[in-house]
């Protein structure tokens, strides 16, 4: 039987080792869905990190947007699919869609891009037979950014989640390393 997961936290709250940790238990064949690009040094090195915490069987897919239709082309004989994140996907999605000279017809069109997205990996989980574990950062419970952007970056990252959480079968909120059980459904 396949499920879907979120794991949704804040920034180093141990979601990205849970997520491997329940794919570890669930089956050696992974495939491992990584959203974040190398643009900068650190960036690199982090992603380096990041490849060395989880298996060297496991196969990986670095892509930053129409991640749905490519996990259904290169899901060969992965058992278990992990998503990590969500929070580099829209930011990506945004990094093509927004330009800062646009007028209020944009916030439309910017969500219909990040909803179209989330959408299409939803209907992955649908057609894809492999149980998925989805990471997300929680952004609900910061300050309110002080620029249109970042709040813009905020709302539409909320509503992913959201999509993403009415979805799952289990959702986990992570606070220090601990996974906290929001959302509990069947298991496999």
């Amino acid at each position: 039987m396949t499920k879907t997961t979120l794991i949704i936290g804040g920034a180093r709250s141990g979601k990205s080792s849970h997520a491997i940790e329940l794919a570890r238990r669930a089956s050696p064949a992974v495939l491992f869905v990584a959203t974040a690009g190398a643009f900068d040094e650190e960036m690199k090195q982090r992603i380096e990190e990041h490849k060395r915490s989880r298996p060297a069987t496991w196969r990986t897919l670095e892509v930053q947007t129409n991640v749905g239709n490519r996990i259904r082309q290169e899901i060969g004989e992965a058992r278990v699919v992990i998503v990590d994140c969500i929070a580099l996907l829209v930011s990506n999605v945004l990094g093509q869609h927004y330009r800062a000279d646009k007028g209020a017809g944009e916030l439309k069109a910017l969500e219909k891009a990040v909803t179209g997205e989330i959408g299409e990996l939803i209907e992955c989980f649908r057609q894809v037979k492999a149980s998925f574990i989805v990471v997300s950062n929680e952004v609900g419970t910061g300050i309110v950014p002080a620029d249109r952007m970042t709040r813009l970056y905020r709302d539409l990252l909320g509503k992913a989640n959201q999509m993403l959480a009415q979805q799952a079968d289990e959702v986990f909120l992570m606070v220090a390393g601990i996974p906290l059980a929001m959302k509990k459904g069947r298991s496999s």
